[in-house]
């Protein structure tokens, strides 16, 4: 694959179970998906049919059976140990469902961990973790514990870490699930700016058609398999491409 390859994602083949012999269920069948620079790909479907498993592998939290994930040229299964746990803590930035916070860390905290894990100084990490809290409309928030936010709000924090240290690849799982409508707005637009840059990409696994305005691109998944592709033109709002701080030059 070419440096001046503009696709982002590229997955061929992946296949993945879980369980065995009468217990084995066979979760992603051969999938085929792509995602390019620049855009915003909304994966979709019905509960159970792979979604999470596929965006998992993608982030190499999982294993496959059986295919091979490309991000941005590289293989990621192909890499030793060291250097791809390097590459996902610099390239990804993924937004999980259950938001996974740390209880004993405020929200500017929580959200600063990528930043602090890439040896930046723990003040700047945390003001700029603070600035980007705040454009999500958490400014009174920033210090609080996770157990004091409601669950919007614990999301928005989750976001924000996903975002701070600007991946190449932004990975969502339902990130408006438990918003009100004008925050997950707000909160797509914000995705919808970062999907803009030429070198990004991002993918939102959502049920909220409400948000379906947003996408670039909507894939339709079931029974483990991509269905169908509908290549969309971006109608809802896109502000100035998002950049918490100012962007660094990042190697493929």
């Amino acid at each position: 694959m070419s440096a001046t390859d503009s696709t982002a994602v590229r997955c061929t083949g992946i296949r993945k179970h879980f369980g065995e012999d009468e217990a084995r269920v066979e979760v992603l069948r051969g999938v085929d998906y792509t995602v390019r620079r620049g855009e915003l790909s909304f994966l979709v479907g019905p509960s159970g049919c792979g979604k999470t498993t596929l965006i998992s592998v993608i982030a190499g939290l999982l294993a496959t059976d059986a295919g091979q994930v490309h991000l941005f040229g590289r293989d990621l299964a192909g890499m030793p140990n060291d250097e791809r746990i390097l590459f996902r803590r610099t390239h990804l930035g993924f937004v999980f469902q259950q938001y996974n916070l740390l209880q004993a860390l405020t929200a500017a905290e929580n959200a600063a961990i990528p930043l602090l894990a890439a040896g930046v100084r723990r003040r700047e990490a945390v003001d700029r973790a603070t600035a980007l809290l705040e454009r999500l409309g958490l400014s009174g928030k920033t210090g609080s514990f996770p157990r004091q936010l409601s669950g919007g709000q614990q999301q928005r924090v989750a976001l924000a870490r996903a975002l701070v240290h600007e991946p190449r690849l932004i990975i969502c799982d339902e990130p408006t699930a438990a918003l009100d409508h004008a925050t997950g707005e707000a909160v797509m637009e914000l995705l919808a700016s970062a999907a803009v840059h030429p070198d990004r990409a991002v993918i939102v696994v959502t049920h909220d058609n409400r948000v379906f305005h947003f996408a670039d691109v909507i894939a339709q998944m079931d029974d483990g398999r991509i269905v169908g592709v509908d290549p969309r033109r971006r109608s809802g709002p896109v502000p100035e491409t998002v950049s918490p701080t100012p962007p660094s030059p990042l190697s493929a």
